[in-house]
């Protein structure tokens, strides 16, 4: 069984990708940002990008029957490392109790500038 989750987003057809899949018990989530359509969300602010980020993997999470509690694995790409307090505050508002296996690198930037972070995730349905 494959599912795949789209965001609606025209850049998965430009680059070809989903935003999530599902094969079976195994749940990827691809790297999310924090833009709503062409809206950014929490511009300058990087606790805000970070629970946006959370909020859309759970919806994607949610249409392949996965919750939050079923992510093993997160990545946390960051534009700068200083922001990891940040981050790591807004990552464990919901994943204090889970507590997935985490990394937070820092790349030297995103697509687009005013994205601060990008997050993706693994689950496991079991």
């Amino acid at each position: 069984m494959i599912q795949k989750v789209s965001s609606g987003s025209p850049w998965e057809d430009v680059v070809g990708y989903s935003l999530a899949i599902r094969v079976g018990n195994l749940v990827e989530v691809a790297g999310t940002t924090a833009m709503d359509g062409e809206m950014l969300i929490g511009k300058d602010d990087v606790y805000e990008q970070t629970i946006f980020r959370v909020k859309k993997i759970e919806k994607a999470l949610l249409e392949v029957g996965a919750t939050l509690k079923n992510v093993i694995r997160t990545r946390m790409y960051v534009t700068n490392i200083d922001d990891w307090e940040k981050v790591g505050k807004a990552h464990a508002h919901y994943f204090s109790t889970i507590k997935p296996v985490a990394t937070m690198v820092q790349v030297s930037k995103l697509v687009n500038a005013d994205l601060l972070v990008e997050i993706e995730v693994t689950a496991f349905i079991d």
